[in-house]
């Protein structure tokens, strides 16, 4: 007998019917002799309405009141689903996240979880009856419900499928599994049969809808047996895992897109040493992260430092910046919040010449400039013009997995 994890995100249980197909799934999981221990994520739009409530009544209310709140969206999940399961005639028993004893930090909207006592739903395993886990969310130390952020039903069904030494954790959405582009914007996208924790990871960072990537670092680092399948088709998913069989001949597993980022550039920058220090470490300080970088080389004693954020910190970024300008010492800064981040992503690409080579003649034959590079082991980023971002995924994904076959 094994023990199986599965999240049911959103999409999955937005409605009645969909709640019952969700209930069908686990009871036939169940059927099969298995353990199984299921985590729902709030029906369809309910968090986005739970947020408008919030703001109708104080649009500045506490991170700890918006977490009770919206803390309630997947409790009402799991009760349907519950009642769904007891209509069928199985033993069943819905858990909120501090029921399941999710034990988290104290940062309310963005908790981290510590740790997972695990007993109850141990107990409730024993007596053979499904569990149903609140995702999303867990408790602190003073006994506030705390929520988990963006990604945090993924997490939450990772993190009790380490806990529990689950054979398997299952992640049912709206998709088959995971494609080599988003199947819903690129004509020709396939769906991947396997893909490595770190190709996973880096698609999630970059813009793919299907993971989020703290539940992909977290099956990585306690090596969680993991599959990404639909709840509507009945189809076989993805897996994902450590070493796939074909990773010696992948050279590119897929192409992402992301429009949350901007660009800023600070210019007519002294030439010392001590310059980037300045800047990047004033950014730290108020939490922005930075992911690409780009230092131009010094001219007449300066020289111009451009680097990537997220768009929601933009204006935050270039505020710290002008602030800091007699400090840091440049002309004036730039900043640009209509751009895209196009990549690759590919386990063998570090030992496989000429594949961002392809990358780049596609988006010349295209007509699609290029404003800056970003290269890792197993990835290549670009930054386009927003408009261009579609043309941009599509003709990178025909390069290489439609003109040629896979790369």
């Amino acid at each position: 007998m094994s023990l199986i994890v599965q999240k049911f995100g959103g999409t999955s249980v937005a409605d009645a019917d969909r709640l019952r197909n969700v209930a069908r799934i686990i009871t036939e999981t169940y059927k099969k002799g298995n353990s199984v221990v299921a985590v729902l994520s709030a029906q369809g739009d309910t968090t986005d309405d739970l947020i408008e409530k919030a703001k109708e009544i104080n649009p500045h209310a506490s991170k700890r009141e918006m977490d009770m709140l919206l803390s309630t969206g997947e409790q009402i999940s799991i009760s349907l689903c519950a009642m769904a399961i007891e209509a069928m005639g199985y033993q069943v028993i819905s858990l909120t996240g501090w029921q399941a004893g999710m034990l988290t930090n104290s940062a309310y909207s963005a908790a981290r979880i510590k740790r997972i006592q695990t007993e109850r739903i141990q107990k409730e395993l024993d007596k053979k009856k499904i569990v149903l886990v609140a995702g999303f969310q867990g408790i602190n130390k003073y006994d506030d419900i705390t929520t988990l952020g963006r990604g945090g039903s993924d997490t939450s069904a990772v993190a009790l499928a380490a806990s529990l030494h689950a054979d398997l954790c299952q992640i049912y959405t709206d998709v088959d599994g995971v494609y080599t582009a988003d199947p819903r914007y690129v004509k020709g996208a396939r769906k991947l049969d396997e893909i490595t924790f770190d190709e996973m990871l880096e698609l999630a960072s970059l813009g793919a809808q299907v993971l989020h990537n703290r539940s992909v670092e977290m099956a990585k680092r306690y090596n969680v047996n993991m599959e990404v399948l639909s709840s509507f088709s009945g189809n076989p998913g993805t897996k994902v895992k450590e070493v796939v069989k074909t990773m010696e001949k992948t050279h590119v597993s897929g192409v992402a897109k992301d429009k949350n980022v901007a660009r800023l550039a600070l210019v007519g920058l002294a030439d010392q040493p001590g310059i980037a220090f300045k800047i990047f470490s004033l950014l730290a300080k108020h939490n922005i992260n930075v992911d690409i970088i780009l230092q131009s080389i010094g001219r007449d004693e300066s020289k111009d430092i451009s680097f990537t954020v997220a768009r929601s910190d933009a204006e935050e970024a270039k505020r710290v910046m002008e602030e800091n300008k007699e400090v840091i010492g440049f002309q004036k800064v730039e900043l640009n919040d209509h751009i895209a981040k196009i990549s690759i992503v590919g386990a063998g690409m570090a030992n496989n010449a000429g594949v961002a080579c392809k990358m780049f003649e596609a988006l010349f034959s295209a007509g699609i400039n290029i404003n800056m590079i970003s290269t890792s082991e197993i990835k290549v980023s670009v930054l386009v013009d927003e408009r261009e971002a579609d043309r941009a995924v599509q003709a990178v994904h025909d390069r290489f997995f439609n003109e040629f076959g896979n790369a």
